[in-house]
């Protein structure tokens, strides 16, 4: 029972989303499944090998040359690939594109999937546009590395027009990089319009594709070229591997792959067969994530400690119309902004300690996209320059796949705790 007047904690409102209909389910079951002729088996084998061995040399020329040139399965070295990365390429370009033709790219974390995808395509004495909410060390890598060697930034409003985007382009400028929603704030950019505007001046569009997907956002038909995977996410599901992946279209190709080559980037064939398996899923557990994370969005927005609950599927969110145009779905990370007191005060760091620490169900952790929930409290005032945060504190949350109506419980726990702490 609830400790508010004994009122349920749950909001039983039904998710946004068909629980039932889902076109992509059946794929992320059936692909990466190839085991070769002669057997099958629910799962594909793990390759761990780094030398590959050839019957003869003119074997080991062409495939040589077939990998150098990133087509899949071909290899003659470890780095390159193996039956097992192959499987979750494939997988991953033909889920990720849908439609379009795209190729994939296998990375050891999230964050060098980025760094891969901008060392790429731009070179000393380009110039880069990339929104202001954008993934934290993403704009530490283009402060350090990308200036170091000669490319610009410019940080742009999240929530600007295309435009007024326009106006920013220069006469140099190679990409634009997008994050929707953004980082700890959830904006919701206008992506589509933005393709449309970059294609018209012949600029490369690439986005942070985290939150929504795997199931709930399909950049590739808002019209982006190329989709970053944090795969540690929600496509391995479970808090226990590290990988990236870039997704791009054909045409894309063979720069990526080349610096992929150069970079020595790779990985191994245990980490891509956890998110082959995690993929199996990701369907059932995306919907969890979704309707365990609108409950508690509601629940928060009753409460008189929080100001505002950032959450795109919720109606009171200033980009909602935006989310409901582009988006299939909402996962399970959301922000929520802590009220003044009648005095006008905000929460001290003291109280804001109480309401994050000694949870049952809620860990404090940065990751997030596994099955379990996670708070932490979101220090962004080093992570924005164009639009500055003006609001009171945020707290992060990651809902995860326990019982809402717990967690919830938990939350009820942690603002007792915070008003109690002085």
């Amino acid at each position: 029972m609830s400790k508010d007047k004994g009122e349920n904690p749950v909001n039983k409102q039904p998710p946004t989303s068909d629980p039932v209909k889902s076109p992509e389910a059946t794929s992320f079951v059936e692909m990466g499944r190839e085991s070769g002729p002669g057997i099958r088996t629910p799962n594909l084998p793990v390759y761990r090998t780094s030398t590959v061995l050839f019957k003869t040399l003119e074997e080991a020329k062409v495939c040589t040359e077939s990998a150098n040139r990133g087509e899949l399965g071909a290899t003659h070295y470890g780095t390159i690939g193996t039956p097992t990365t192959f499987a979750l390429r494939d997988a991953l370009a033909r889920i990720e594109g849908g439609s379009h033709p795209c190729r994939a790219a296998l990375m050891p974390s999230g964050l060098m999937a980025i760094t891969t995808l901008l060392l790429a395509y731009l070179k000393s004495g380009d110039h880069l546009l990339v929104t202001d909410s954008v993934y934290g060390p993403t704009r530490v890598f283009c402060k350090g590395i990308l200036a170091k060697i000669g490319i610009h930034t410019t940080y742009y409003d999240p929530t600007i027009t295309p435009e007024r985007l326009e106006t920013l382009i220069q006469p140099n400028t190679r990409i634009i990089f997008l994050e929707s929603p953004g980082s700890y704030t959830f904006e919701i950019q206008d992506v589509p319009g933005i393709c449309r505007m970059a294609q018209r001046h012949g600029i490369m569009t690439a986005i942070d594709n985290a939150w929504g997907s795997p199931l709930f956002a399909k950049p590739f038909d808002w019209g982006v070229d190329a989709s970053v995977l944090p795969l540690t996410k929600y496509w391995s599901g479970h808090a226990d591997v590290l990988m990236g992946a870039v997704i791009v279209r054909e045409e894309h190709w063979l720069p990526l792959w080349r610096t992929v080559r150069e970079l020595g980037v790779s990985v191994g064939g245990d980490d891509a067969a956890l998110i082959l398996r995690g993929m199996r899923t990701i369907d059932v557990r995306m919907r969890r994530h979704e309707q365990n994370a609108l409950e508690v969005a509601r629940w928060l927005e009753q409460r008189s400690e929080v100001n505002t609950v950032l959450y795109p599927a919720l109606s009171s969110h200033p980009q909602h119309s935006l989310w409901k145009r582009d988006f299939k779905g909402s996962s399970g990370l959301l922000s929520f902004e802590l009220k003044a007191n009648v005095q006008g005060h905000k929460p001290t760091p003291r109280q804001i300690a109480a309401l994050c620490e000694g949870r049952r169900y809620f860990g404090i952790g940065y990751s997030w996209g596994g099955y379990e929930s996670l708070i932490l409290p979101a220090w962004i005032d080093a992570l924005r320059s164009v639009k500055p945060w003006e609001g009171g504190p945020l707290i992060r949350l990651h809902i995860g796949l326990e019982d809402p109506a717990d967690l919830i419980l938990d939350l009820q726990d942690g603002f007792y705790a915070m008003a109690k702490a002085i």
